[in-house]
């Protein structure tokens, strides 16, 4: 274990944050707004001395491997939490530091999940930095720096854009990984804008399209109104509604528009599935919902704004959906399991790994019927080999028994079953609202402390596809010889 590379990246991950939290200040300091100056002024102090005095002598060797990778990135998480949360505790904002961390992973993670039952008595400071961990927490900060620095030498940086990076296989778009980061930083950016300048033209304040715009960049669904997206019109929720969706799409299919591969792009099965998901479900949903609505456009349009919002893990509304008839409901509940696809800013299951299920399954069948037979099995017309196949396996072991292993402990809480399970589904999958008392209107400040830090553990754990944290519990990571 190469300790000394740990501690530079990690110093690296903190110079960001506290660099980031300086336009927070500012604006606090523009409205003349005291407390969050304060908190944002004492938490750039400590984070930016902490950061500094963490890389000390740690200059010879910064070549890392797969363990360092999914240890920097663990930790930097949990770190990038910590830091962010003292803002709102210190401001007093809000008072509880549990409740602080709880806001702030939810943040960095891009879930959404609350504990503020007024949202608008918040800062502007405070609202900003709120909205900004969803687009930083998107593409991820470890992503960010390697985007802009060169941190590691040789395959170094790989370990730890595949500990970081959603999905199920991470790869490089160009020979140079830097050059493939950058990449996919100007896509999102590019986007971010795009959708900033649209929510403008649609007559949102600056400072709502901007906030806005982060939170559905990084498929968060932080809002600054405790109405969310229904205090805007119909223009601007069709916009968010379409770059939700976009935003859910494997950021490598832009790259090949880019580049003018359209068969690569038409022949992606992934994105086919996920196309076909959600306009299936926004059909089903808005048939079942017409009578509530004045029209069936009304019905298609809150339909297929709050299925876009959940498959992508975003977790903005327009409507209470929690007042839906229970097939919507739970249609909506299985499309926070599915999630966006691989290689997005959405959380989920993915996409792509339900397809390598299915395909699975499909070959059993058959392997049942025909015990010799061969299949090959492709996705996008590539071959899996077994490790694919494996990976998917393990993800889906360990995803499952985290969900059984926080059901048990939110369940000490005592709530019902509709609050327990799409508290722990929300969470797991980096989607935000649930249903029952934890529904668009609701918020999670009606759990336990200790249902609290799971749910938040579990929002971690979402966010990083399990594997860097449960790793940190693994003693043989942390042996210094260890092969």
């Amino acid at each position: 274990m190469n300790y000394r590379a740990i501690r530079y990246f990690l110093g690296q991950i903190l110079k960001i944050e506290a660099a980031f939290l300086i336009p927070p200040l500012l604006i606090s300091v523009f409205l003349g707004e005291g407390s969050s100056v304060q908190g944002f002024a004492i938490t750039i102090g400590i984070t930016a001395a902490v950061a500094f005095l963490l890389p000390i002598r740690t200059k010879r060797d910064r070549r890392i491997f797969a363990r360092e990778g999914f240890v920097i990135v663990a930790l930097g998480w949990i770190l990038l939490s910590f830091f962010g949360a003292l803002p709102f505790y210190i401001s007093r904002e809000i008072p509880s530091l549990l409740d602080a961390w709880f806001e702030t992973v939810s943040g960095f993670t891009t879930t959404g999940a609350t504990i503020l039952s007024d949202v608008e008595a918040l800062s502007s400071g405070l609202l900003y930095w709120r909205s900004f961990t969803h687009w930083l927490g998107g593409m991820g900060v470890l992503v960010f720096l390697l985007a802009i620095l060169p941190l590691a030498s040789g395959g170094s940086s790989l370990h730890i854009l595949r500990a970081e990076s959603p999905g199920p296989d991470t790869g490089k778009l160009t020979p140079k990984l830097r050059q493939s980061v950058g990449i996919l930083y100007l896509i999102y950016v590019v986007l971010t804008v795009l959708e900033t300048v649209l929510l403008l033209i649609g007559g949102m304040p600056i400072f709502d399209a901007i906030t806005t715009a982060f939170g559905t960049a990084g498929t968060g669904g932080f809002a600054i109104k405790n109405s969310s997206m229904a205090a805007y019109n119909y223009f601007c929720q069709g916009v968010v509604s379409v770059f939700m969706l976009l935003f859910g799409v494997n950021f490598s299919i832009y790259y090949l528009v880019l580049v003018g591969q359209f068969k690569r792009l038409f022949k992606n099965e992934e994105l086919r599935a996920y196309l076909i998901i959600i306009f299936g479900a926004t059909l089903l949903i808005a048939i079942n919902n017409f009578t509530a609505f004045p029209s069936f456009y009304d019905a298609l349009h809150h339909s297929f704004f709050q299925v876009s919002s959940i498959m992508t893990t975003t977790g903005f509304s327009t409507v209470d959906f929690n007042l839906w008839p229970e097939f919507s409901r739970m249609l909506l509940l299985i499309l926070m399991v599915i999630g966006a696809c691989a290689g997005s800013t959405g959380g989920g299951f993915k996409v792509a790994r339900l397809l390598v299920m299915i395909k699975s399954l499909r070959n059993g069948m058959k392997k049942l019927i025909h015990p010799r037979a061969v299949k090959v099995m492709t996705l996008d017309g590539k071959r899996l080999d077994s490790s694919n196949i494996l990976s998917v396996q393990w993800f889906s072991t360990a995803y499952f028994i985290t969900i059984g292993i926080s059901l048990l402990l939110v369940s000490l809480d005592n709530h019902s079953m509709d609050t327990s399970i799409s508290g722990v589904f929300a969470c797991v999958n980096n989607i935000g609202p649930g249903l029952d008392v934890i529904g668009p209107i609701g918020n999670y400040s009606v759990f336990s402390p200790l249902s609290k830090l799971v749910l938040s553990v579990d929002m971690l754990l979402g966010r990083l596809e399990l594997f860097p944290l449960l790793l940190l519990f693994s003693p043989s990571v942390w042996r210094k010889h260890a092969k």
